[in-house]
């Protein structure tokens, strides 16, 4: 796109609980877009979008909006396996497309889609890797590549729910396939565990169980999931995806260095008070990821936009996704199987 575009006309596909917030900040928050088209299954999303947010056209069908709509781009924050099949329906349409996390679930089909996205190199494809924008993770970023911990010896990545969300969590994926806990709660912790080291890892180990929520066996899911790998360079590291956290929504970064350690969210407040009550001496703690990379998302969004206007491709790229896909996958195997998985990226 050229630098003479003023305003991105976008339109939105899914208007779930991520695709919600996105419609939102899209409307209320990032410059130099218009959403004027919204595609959702459900009626009362669709009317949410209408009367809430303005905007003008809704559709239950995607190519349907997107072979009628004057868009410049499409947000697409459907359910993960249809994410290939959008994508490239509208990176062949022209559009740049802003596709959330995973990529999809079927190796085929997301290489079928990284095809086209490599097809089109004019056309603006960003994934969405928010903690890459997140103003915490990324002052790490600098502390790590200034030096300033020396080398990084090991890493561990935390992600896991409140118990609140386990009756929606149970909800998705009873009707969709969520891709098994590392893929779902993980992938964002191995996006930045590859962004931090600079390093691939060359193999997996994964354990899960269902301790805490042996209800989801039935509609085989996980509650815990942890995993081992072992990196190129070296480092060491571990993952741990959740959804039974009592006190909230904890997600943790922690970077051993040689020289010193970081921690990214050791205590997910909600904010800086504390509260002196008859319960004791109390902090409010986040209760949702929306609350925590509020800021993160907006930002991202923002950078994709600034991209469509430059003509730039972002950072984060489709070989990110990918690679993600494939590590969260073997971590799963590795667990389904009970084996040592190697990794080949």
């Amino acid at each position: 796109m050229s630098e003479q575009m003023n305003v991105v006309k976008a339109g939105i596909i899914g208007l779930g609980r991520l695709g919600s917030r996105h419609a939102r900040h899209l409307v209320e928050k990032i410059q130099g877009i218009d959403l004027i088209a919204a595609c959702a299954l459900d009626d009362e999303q669709l009317k949410w979008a209408h009367n809430d947010l303005g905007v003008a056209n809704t559709y239950k069908d995607y190519k349907e909006m997107i072979d009628k709509e004057d868009i410049d781009a499409i947000f697409i924050v459907a359910p993960t396996p249809f994410h290939p099949e959008m994508t490239i329906y509208a990176m062949n349409a022209g559009l740049n497309v802003f596709c959330e996390k995973p990529l999809g679930l079927d190796f085929d089909e997301v290489n079928k889609m990284a095809d086209v996205i490599n097809q089109h190199p004019k056309q603006i494809f960003q994934s969405g890797f928010m903690r890459r924008y997140d103003e915490s993770y990324r002052y790490a970023k600098k502390l790590v590549d200034e030096g300033r911990i020396g080398k990084i010896i090991y890493m561990r990545g935390y992600g896991i729910d409140p118990i609140s969300g386990m009756e929606s969590f149970t909800k998705f994926a009873t009707e969709a396939d969520s891709g098994g806990i590392f893929v779902d709660m993980n992938i964002h912790d191995v996006d930045l565990i590859r962004w931090f080291t600079k390093q691939e890892p060359v193999q997996a180990y994964g354990l899960t169980s269902n301790i805490a929520a042996p209800e989801l066996e039935k509609i085989g899911e996980f509650e815990t999931g942890v995993a081992q790998l072992k990196m190129d360079g070296g480092v060491i590291a571990t993952l741990i995806g959740g959804r039974h956290a009592a006190h909230g929504n904890q997600v943790e970064l922690e970077i051993m260095g040689s020289d010193g350690w970081l921690r990214v969210g050791e205590h997910p407040d909600l904010n800086r008070v504390t509260v002196f009550s008859e319960n004791g001496v109390t902090k409010p703690s986040l209760q949702s990821f929306g609350e925590r990379f509020d800021n993160a998302f907006t930002d991202e969004v923002q950078d994709f936009v600034y991209n469509v206007k430059r003509g730039t491709q972002p950072e984060v790229t489709v070989e990110d996704g990918i690679k993600a896909l494939k590590i969260a996958k073997a971590c799963q195997e590795s667990a389904n199987s009970g084996q040592l998985v190697n990794i080949k990226l």
